[in-house]
C-alpha cells in the first residue's frame, strides 16, 4: 500500500479530513446493530409505541448522517488521488515523448504501450470507492470492540474471522504478482504482434508471411491464456471463499450467542446485534481480499512506470545561440551501436563553412541515416564532436536547435492529427499565406485540393496508408516550415516522380540561394553535381572527405557517379 500511503502524504490535510470522514461513518454504522438490539429488548418486549418512534428517527438520521459522511469520504478520496492520476497519465506520454531516443529504440513498441496503459490501470486501481473500501479495514476494530462489549467469546471468535481473512486477502495479492507481472510482459508482446500484422499487412500476405505470425500469435496466446487462467483462478477463489467465510461466521456467532442466551449471559436483541456487528467487521476484510487482482495489476504498473522513469531523458537545459549562421563541424566523430563489433565510422573531421553544399553517399548499412539522427541530436556520438559554430551540440537545448534544421527524413512518418497541424506544429507562427507557401513548394497543391477536408483532413497511421511520393512530399512542407539555417536531407528524391524531384531540387537550390547550408544524403546524380564537398562513408573506419573538383564534375556531367 505505499502508492496509497504516498497519495495521502502528498495532501495531509485532505487526507485528516478524509480519515475523519471514515471514522465518523463507521462510528454512525453502529447505529444499526443498537437499533436492532434495542427494538428487541425495549419495543418488543414493552410494545411501547413512542420508543419505537424514537428509536426509528435516530437510526434514521444516523443513516443519513452516515451516507452524507461516506458520500464526503468519496469526493475527498477523489481529490486526493486526481493529482496523482493525472501526474502518472501525463508523466508516462512525457517520458515516451521526451526519453532520447536511443533509449527508446531499445524498447520494443508493444512494452511501450504496456506503460501508457499501466496508467490507467493504476487509476482504476485506486479510484475513490476502493481507497474508502481500504480505509474502512482499519474500523472494523470499531465493531469488534462493539461486540466484546456485548459478548467477549463471539468478540474473540470474529477477530479469528477477521485476522484469517486478511491474511488470506494479503497471501492472494502477494500470489497474484508474479503472474501478474508475466501476464504483462506476455500482452505486451502480443500488442507488437498485433502492431506488426497492422502496419506490415501487405508485406504479411505478399510473402506468405501469415501462418508464421499465426504460429508465433498462437504459441504467445496459449503462455496467455495459461497466465490469465491462473489469475482467474486464484481471483475466483478469494470471490468464492470470501462469502463462504462470512457465512460460516455468522452460522457461529448465532450458535455461541443461542448459548448465551439459554445460559443467561445475552438476550436475543444482542445475540442479532452481534451478528450484525459481525459482519460489519468482516465487510472490509472481504473488500479488500476481493480487490487483490486490481492491486497486483497497480503494483505491476508502477513498478514498469518507475522503470520507464529511468530512460535517460533529453536536456531541457543548455545554451542557445543568438543566431546561427549555419556552420558545422565533425571534431574526431565516431558512431558504433552498443554490442556491435566495429564502429559505423571513426575519427571524422571535417568543417562546413555557412552555405556549404555536402553530399554524404555509401552503400546500405555505412550510416547514412544515423548520421542524419546525429546532426539532429538524435542520437549521441560514441566519440568526438559535433559543433554548431563552434557550439558542442552536447552543451546546447536539443529544442532549440531542432529549430535551426529543416529535416527531412528517408522515412518520413507524420502526426495523427490533420494536415495543417502538422504543418504548423514545428512553427506555430506560421499563418495561412505561409503555409500555402509550404504547399506549393512542395507540389501539394493538387492533392490537398482534391481532398474533401483539404488543410482539417487527419493523417491516420501516421501516414503510412499514403503514397511515399506524398508522404514525402508532407514531409518536405514540414521541412522548410522552420526555414532553418542548416538542411539535412536524408535521400529526399527517393520515390518521388520526376516532379517530385524537380520540387526537391527547386526547394534546395532556394535554400542554397538564401546561403544555408545543406547536408544531403543520396545518390541522385543531380544532387551529386551540385555539391561543393563529398563524404563517401564507403571508406571505413574513417569516411573520406573530399571537395568537389572540375575533374568530378565534367564525371558527373558524363554520367559516371
Amino acid at each position: 500500500m505505499k502508492e496509497l500511503l504516498a497519495r495521502l502524504f502528498a495532501k495531509p490535510m485532505i487526507a485528516f479530513e478524509l480519515i475523519a470522514a471514515s471514522f465518523f461513518a463507521n462510528m454512525l454504522a453502529l447505529a444499526t446493530s443498537l437499533y436492532v438490539i434495542q427494538v428487541l429488548n425495549r419495543y418488543v418486549s414493552y410494545g411501547v409505541d413512542s420508543t419505537l418512534a424514537t428509536l426509528t428517527v435516530g437510526v434514521l438520521i444516523a443513516i443519513i448522517l452516515e451516507f452524507g459522511f461516506r458520500q464526503a469520504r468519496l469526493m475527498l478520496a477523489s481529490t486526493i488521488s486526481s493529482e496523482s492520476d493525472e501526474t502518472l497519465i501525463i508523466g508516462s506520454f512525457g517520458i515516451l515523448t521526451g526519453a532520447k531516443a536511443a533509449a527508446m529504440d531499445i524498447l520494443p513498441p508493444g512494452l511501450r504501450r504496456e506503460v501508457l496503459s499501466g496508467a490507467d490501470t493504476v487509476q482504476t486501481a485506486y479510484n475513490a470507492p476502493n481507497i474508502a473500501a481500504i480505509l474502512d479495514v482499519p474500523f472494523a476494530l470499531v465493531f469488534v470492540a462493539a461486540l466484546f462489549m456485548l459478548s467477549p467469546l463471539i468478540a474473540i471468535v470474529v477477530t479469528f474471522f477477521v485476522v484469517g481473512v486478511l491474511i488470506f486477502g494479503i497471501g492472494g495479492q502477494s500470489a497474484l504478482r508474479k503472474p501478474t507481472q508475466d501476464l504483462a510482459m506476455v500482452s505486451a508482446r502480443r500488442g507488437a504482434l498485433v502492431g506488426a500484422a497492422i502496419a506490415a499487412a501487405d508485406t504479411v500476405r505478399a510473402f506468405n508471411a501469415a501462418a508464421f505470425m499465426r504460429n508465433i500469435w498462437r504459441k504467445e496466446s496459449v503462455v496467455h491464456q495459461g497466465l490469465r487462467r491462473r489469475v482467474i483462478s486464484l481471483q475466483g477463489l478469494i470471490q468464492t471463499l470470501t462469502p463462504s467465510v462470512q457465512a460460516t461466521m455468522s452460522v457461529t456467532v448465532i450458535a455461541i450467542g443461542a448459548t448465551q442466551v439459554i445460559a443467561g449471559d445475552l438476550d436475543v436483541g444482542a445475540m442479532i446485534g452481534c451478528n450484525i456487528l459481525a459482519a460489519r467487521a468482516l465487510g472490509p476484510m472481504t473488500r479488500l481480499a476481493q480487490l487483490g487482482e486490481a492491486f497486483a495489476k497497480a503494483r505491476q504498473s508502477l513498478s514498469m512506470f518507475q522503470e520507464f522513469s529511468k530512460l535517460p531523458q533529453e536536456r531541457v537545459q543548455g545554451s542557445a545561440l543568438t543566431e546561427y549562421k549555419g556552420g558545422v563541424e565533425f571534431v574526431d566523430l565516431a558512431f558504433a551501436y552498443p554490442g556491435a563489433n566495429a564502429p559505423l565510422f571513426e575519427s571524422l573531421s571535417l568543417k562546413l563553412e555557412p552555405g556549404s553544399i555536402m553530399v554524404v553517399f555509401g552503400a546500405n548499412g555505412t550510416g547514412k541515416s544515423t548520421m542524419a539522427r546525429l546532426l539532429l541530436g538524435l542520437v549521441e556520438p560514441s566519440r568526438g564532436h559535433i559543433l554548431a559554430d563552434g557550439v558542442d551540440l552536447a552543451q546546447v537545448v536539443p529544442e532549440w536547435w531542432r529549430k535551426q534544421v529543416a529535416y527531412l527524413p528517408q522515412e518520413p512518418r507524420l502526426l495523427n492529427v490533420s494536415i495543417r497541424e502538422n504543418l504548423t506544429v514545428f512553427n506555430p507562427d506560421l499563418d495561412d499565406a505561409g503555409i500555402s507557401r509550404l504547399i506549393k513548394a512542395a507540389g501539394l497543391r493538387s492533392y490537398i485540393d482534391q481532398s474533401p477536408d483539404g488543410l482539417e483532413a487527419r493523417i491516420t497511421h501516421n501516414g503510412e496508408n499514403m503514397s511515399l511520393g506524398i508522404r514525402r512530399r508532407m514531409a518536405l512542407s514540414r521541412a522548410l516550415a522552420c526555414d532553418g539555417k542548416l538542411a539535412v536531407f536524408d535521400e529526399p528524391t527517393e520515390g518521388l516522380d520526376k516532379e517530385g524531384s524537380a520540387q526537391v531540387y527547386a526547394a534546395m537550390n532556394a535554400m542554397a540561394k538564401r546561403g544555408h547550408t545543406t547536408i544531403v544524403f543520396s545518390h541522385d546524380p543531380r544532387i551529386l553535381k551540385g555539391a561543393g564537398y563529398l563524404l563517401d562513408l564507403n571508406f571505413k573506419p574513417t569516411p573520406k572527405f573530399t571537395s568537389m573538383t572540375p575533374e568530378m564534375q565534367k564525371m558527373l556531367k558524363g554520367g559516371k557517379t
